[in-house]
């Protein structure tokens, strides 16, 4: 990615990096506590799931013999099924149910859906997975680029790292062994629950400021989804947009760096292979 134009004055790439700052009245030094998000943020494991859930909605809405066209069924899931990215996938199979609803025909249960939507996205998964044990791919390869030397880094400093996603935590657990990353994080890896009311990243963060007596600024989140981004903003934290580009590797994703500006993001990063940098210039006081 070239270096981002700053002429128009409104937000500003850190120098020598492709950092993008869009919010320069952040406090810096204080920070404590980090939470993670999961998948697009250290994970590519699912990379390409939208592919899988949008195409089953769409076909799952086709038959209440709705009028719309598959592209205009297509525009309709995909603006609410990434609305609720970063929230549990559980919420997205709840509008879907909606959806049927609203056109006229008889859904299934929302678990119903989101255990369909599973089975289909295994399948992709675990080839990945497969690749890793048979090491014919490496963790590494599989994880957004920088992401162990930036929890080494960040471990280092004394800070204690949590994670927090919207995918079931029986995932979650098993493919941060498969990346080796779930040692970064200890006991503190928090997912999807089939009771979804026990489960929130709001829940979360406000855990992390209970158990640790942080104040809002003392907390820094990575994400690349809207929720975590609103959600350490809503208690005054600073929040990193990872706009990464899964497919390649490299490079921002604009879509994502779009959405992540609108949830209040602090900072645009494509991956984490400027870390040292960017860590050295948030820890600065």
């Amino acid at each position: 990615m070239t270096t981002l134009d700053n002429s128009s004055g409104s937000h500003h790439p850190l120098p020598g990096t492709n950092t993008e700052l869009i919010n320069p009245d952040i406090v810096r030094g204080r920070f404590r506590s980090v939470l993670f998000d999961f998948d697009g943020t250290l994970s590519v494991i699912r990379q390409g799931w939208p592919d899988v859930m949008i195409p089953m909605m769409v076909d799952i809405l086709k038959q209440t013999q709705t009028s719309e066209t598959d592209e205009q069924l297509h525009e309709t899931v995909e603006h609410y099924v990434m609305r609720l990215n970063g929230r549990q996938t559980i919420y997205q199979m709840m509008q879907l149910v909606e959806e049927v609803r609203k056109r006229g025909g008889h859904p299934e249960s929302a678990l119903t859906y989101k255990t369909r939507y599973h089975e289909l996205l295994a399948i992709p998964v675990q080839q990945r997975l497969d690749a890793i044990k048979n090491g014919r791919l490496t963790a590494e390869s599989l994880t957004v680029p920088g992401s162990h030397p930036l929890l080494e880094n960040l471990q280092k400093r004394g800070i204690q790292l949590y994670l927090a996603s919207g995918t079931d935590l029986t995932y979650v657990k098993q493919e941060l062994a498969w990346l080796k990353l779930d040692h970064y994080f200890g006991q503190h890896i928090y997912g999807a629950l089939d009771d979804y009311k026990n489960f929130s990243k709001a829940m979360i963060i406000q855990q992390i400021l209970n158990e640790n007596d942080l104040q809002g600024e003392e907390l820094l989140g990575f994400g690349d989804g809207f929720v975590e981004i609103e959600e350490v903003k809503r208690v005054g934290g600073v929040s990193i947009g990872v706009a990464s580009n899964e497919a390649t590797g490299h490079g921002i994703n604009l879509w994502k760096r779009e959405r992540l500006i609108d949830a209040g993001a602090d900072l645009i990063i494509p991956e984490y292979r400027e870390q040292s940098a960017l860590i050295k210039w948030l820890f600065q006081t």
